[in-house]
């Protein structure tokens, strides 16, 4: 029998101390590839890399929350978010409308994937309590959001202020909150006990709920974890899109780029 405060009864111990950064890896794989196929093999090599066959384990809801809370702010800085300059070449003659539009279309295409994934590479006769297929499905339907919020605000002209830590950090709260960067950056708007930090924490574990559809009997959770997620994803993104659009300059058309400034006249020369 395990003792009480083992490193057994850790989460984070038996589901892996690089699980953020697994996950971060998943997210830039699934998001830079259309295969149905590799994304699976991805998820599956994902999962078992994460958990090693064990089980996340927690001691009640506010543990499960508190450490759900505790892996997406480790994993929110490691994704591979691109810039607007970035997005404009991948998306040449798209307008911001048009490419926010290619960005959650691809959000929930991914998110699809994952949850196909999982629920196929599991194909358990019933749901167990929470294994750490359940934690890692999660934390990449989380990841592939986080990376379409920051996307969007990059589309919009909208980045949150500060480092790329400290804008992460303010996306995590904008995806608690389901609308745009309002807030400055930085761990003060997600100190623990904080109103968003309970936030965040209670639509985690709503989130992980409904990843257990993806681990119903047979096929038919890989059918259904698709579709929710599919579903989600998109309205989160489209939720996100409708607060970015009220307040950008850029929602109708780029901003232009700035003029190219003629150098200085030498002292001396007409």
């Amino acid at each position: 029998m395990t003792k009480a405060g083992s490193k057994a009864d850790d989460p984070a111990e038996i589901a892996g101390p690089e699980l953020p950064g697994q996950v971060a890896e998943l997210v830039g794989e699934v998001s830079a590839t259309g295969s149905a196929g590799r994304i699976r093999r991805l998820t599956a090599a994902t999962v078992r890399a994460a958990g090693h066959g064990g089980h996340v384990t927690w001691r009640g809801a506010h543990s499960a929350g508190r450490w759900l809370a505790d892996q997406v702010i480790a994993m929110a800085p490691r994704l591979p978010v691109r810039d607007q300059a970035t997005l404009r070449r991948q998306f040449p003659g798209c307008s911001p409308e048009e490419l926010a539009d290619a960005l959650i279309r691809g959000s929930s295409r991914a998110a699809a994937s994952v949850g196909a994934a999982v629920g196929a590479a599991t194909v358990l006769p019933v749901v167990p309590a929470m294994p750490v297929e359940i934690a890692t499905e999660t934390l990449a339907l989380v990841g592939i959001e986080l990376k379409l919020i920051a996307e969007l605000h990059e589309v919009y002209g909208l980045r949150a202020p500060g480092s790329a830590a400290e804008r992460m950090t303010a996306y995590v709260g904008a995806w608690a909150s389901r609308r745009g960067v309002a807030l400055a950056p930085g761990g003060i708007i997600l100190a623990v006990g904080s109103p968003l930090r309970r936030r965040l924490q209670r639509r985690l574990l709503a989130r992980a709920g409904r990843s257990a559809t993806s681990l119903g009997p047979l096929l038919t959770g890989a059918l259904a974890g698709a579709a929710l997620n599919r579903r989600e994803t998109r309205r989160l993104g489209q939720e996100i899109r409708n607060d970015l659009r009220q307040r950008s300059p850029a929602a109708a058309r780029w901003a232009p780029a700035p003029a190219a400034q003629a150098p200085p006249a030498r002292p001396g020369l007409p």
